[in-house]
Formats: C-alpha cells, structure tokens, sequence
C-alpha cells in the first residue's frame, strides 16, 4: 500500500513541477499601442517593431467600441505621426478579413521619436473621433547593401 502512495506522491510532484515551469515561463510581451477616443478603444501593432526609417511599416489597428467591448465593423480611419521637427505621415484604412481590424502603411523619413495617433468613425454619417497621441520609436534605416532579413 505505502508503494502505490509514494508512486502518486511522485507523480503528484512531478505535474506540480510541470505547472511551475510553465507558470515561471517567459510569456509574450505586449508589443501593442493601446489608444482610447470618447467612444472606442483601439489597440495598434506594427511589422516590424520598432518601425525602420525609410521603410514601410504595416499596422494592425483592432478597434473596439468602449462600452459594449463588441469589434467595429466597417468603419472610416487613418493613422498618424509627427516627429519633433514636425515632419508628418499618414495614411487610411483597409478593412479586414478579421473582423474589427483595419491595416495600414506608413513610411516613416527619419529615425527618433514619433507622435502617433489614430482618428476613427464608425461610418460616414459619424464625427470623426481623435486618441490622444502615443509614442512609436523608429530605428534608423537599414545601410544601403545590408541584409534586411536580420
């Protein structure tokens, strides 16, 4: 009887090893911009991240109505930055496959901090709503016959 005992007692320890190491794992970090406006909550990534200067940037921009949490369909928006030298780039969405989200292309002109922000509406007979401005660090660009695939 004590030998089937000290056999589960093993195998009890060796599962509560197993979670441990999982649970000490190191997880994903949250990559993502995460923005609000009076009535959404937008969270934006991009590819690559941090963004290269002189090099398109692809966002991923998830938008969420603030309150009922439900993924906006078919919406109007564009995403922004400005640098501190006050240089600017934009540019629109394009919805889908997944519902909710939206994509874009920006190509940043130099290296450094840049303000980046989002303005979105639902449809056209809506106001367009403005987040406040976060922040996206861009790398300088990559040297003339480097390998990118680094």
């Amino acid at each position: 009887m004590t030998r089937i005992v000290r056999l589960q007692l093993k195998q009890i320890v060796a599962v509560i090893g197993l979670v441990s190491a999982a649970a000490c794992a190191p997880s994903k970090p949250i990559t993502d911009e995460r923005l609000w406006t009076d009535d959404f909550e937008i969270r934006v990534s991009s590819e690559p991240l941090p963004p290269r200067a002189q090099e398109p940037t692809m966002y991923a921009i998830y938008v969420r109505d603030k309150k009922t949490r439900e993924p906006i369909v078919n919406g109007e928006g564009r995403i922004f930055a400005t640098n501190s030298d006050r240089h600017s780039t934009w540019n629109g969405f394009t919805y889908g496959p997944e519902v909710g989200t939206y994509h874009s292309r920006l190509k940043f002109i130099t290296a450094g901090e840049w303000a980046l922000g989002v303005q979105f509406r639902r449809d056209s007979t809506h106001a367009l709503q403005q987040s406040l401005d976060g922040r996206q660090m861009v790398r300088p660009a990559t040297p003339l016959g480097s390998d990118t695939s680094k």
